[in-house]
């Protein structure tokens, strides 16, 4: 089990591997010339239905698991905007970030046939698509990341970091995960996660030995075999709440029970260390980076659309979903949709 859960779209879409996985963030195909009926319009161009059309077969192709809330009216609105955002921002790209975005398209086109293998091809067929129309999506989708990317400055990276700097503190812990599903794939209600989480915290005050402990409670298969440990790992990659514990809880102290979206964890912090800017990796220069980058976007999403004067006119569906999202649990892959998080897959990670 991974500990960091999907993010929301404007997190992940400044990783390099995203593309594989912008399942929701449409960019337009090149036919404007088509005489279908016109689904959006804004200050400088129109998306009519036939390009949208394409793009909901493209992001079927990228991740099939999230056809299922193309059915939701509310949830194709957001997306249709987002794809005013993205063909508006990738028109007013510089050269340079077209280029860097041609090139590191190639690279997630490879990507996407190796993964897929001896179907790529049978793939591109059940949804009438050809190779060009999944690299026409990819190039405008990194054309507006490649843009972004490109203003970001030194200073708004240091900003940036002395900001998140607890995500880049390193740590060995250990810990038991009590979840909401068993071993064996059965549910398992808060109340007896809780319970079972307190028994875990009294063994171990109590003197047992870490390692046994999490052998035979924890359902943590990516650690119970290691005695619940997790060595040396930067504290950004965990999901917010055993992040915060993790950054927080005295070293060489048992943890009361720490909830998180899988369950419930008992934890010992064994060591911490911070890491300054000057010590950054060059990857982790590049992360704080991309999460300037995915802010500038945030920030356009949020202020600025309103100047492009968007209208839908998007037909409704005929086809029956459930418009709450409530379909879908949610998953690490397949986070149940809202208006605001389009769908990512681990890929994005």
């Amino acid at each position: 089990m991974s500990l960091n859960k999907s993010k929301s779209w404007k997190v992940l879409l400044v990783s390099l591997a995203a593309a594989v996985s912008f399942s929701m963030l449409a960019a337009c195909s090149n036919g404007k010339n088509d005489s279908s009926s016109a689904v959006a319009t804004y200050k400088g161009g129109t998306i009519t239905e036939k390009e949208f059309d394409l793009d909901t077969r493209v992001m079927k192709f990228l991740s099939p698991q999230q056809a299922q809330y193309l059915e939701i009216d509310a949830f194709k609105e957001s997306i249709l905007k987002q794809e005013v955002a993205f063909e508006y921002l990738a028109g007013k790209a510089t050269d340079e970030a077209k280029k860097a975005a041609e090139k590191e398209t190639d690279t997630q086109m490879d990507t996407i046939k190796t993964s897929l293998g001896d179907s790529y091809k049978s793939t591109l067929k059940e949804q009438d698509l050809s190779e060009s129309d999944i690299r026409t999506y990819m190039v405008r989708v990194l054309t507006v990341y490649q843009d972004m990317l490109l203003k970001v400055t030194d200073d708004q990276v240091k900003t940036e970091f002395e900001a998140t700097k607890g995500d880049f503190t390193v740590a060995t812990l250990r810990h038991v995960l009590v979840g909401l599903t068993d071993a064996a794939g059965k549910e398992r209600s808060d109340a007896d996660a809780l319970k079972r989480a307190n028994e875990v915290k009294a063994k171990l005050d109590g003197g047992a030995d870490f390692a046994a402990v999490a052998k035979e409670y924890s359902d943590d298969t990516g650690s119970k075999d290691t005695g619940g440990e997790y060595k040396d790992k930067a504290l950004g990659t965990y999901v917010d709440e055993f992040k915060t514990a993790a950054q927080t809880l005295p070293l060489n102290t048992i943890s009361d029970p720490i909830k998180s979206s899988y369950g419930y964890h008992i934890m010992e912090v064994e060591s911490r260390t911070e890491t300054t800017f000057d010590k950054l990796t060059a990857e982790q220069k590049e992360t704080v980076k991309s999460s300037v980058a995915s802010k500038s976007l945030e920030t356009f999403m949020d202020k600025d659309m309103d100047s492009l004067e968007v209208k839908i006119n998007l037909p409704k569906s005929t086809a029956a979903a459930d418009e709450s999202g409530t379909s879908g649990s949610g998953t690490d892959a397949t986070p149940a949709p809202s208006a605001e998080v389009p769908a990512a897959t681990e890929a994005a990670k």
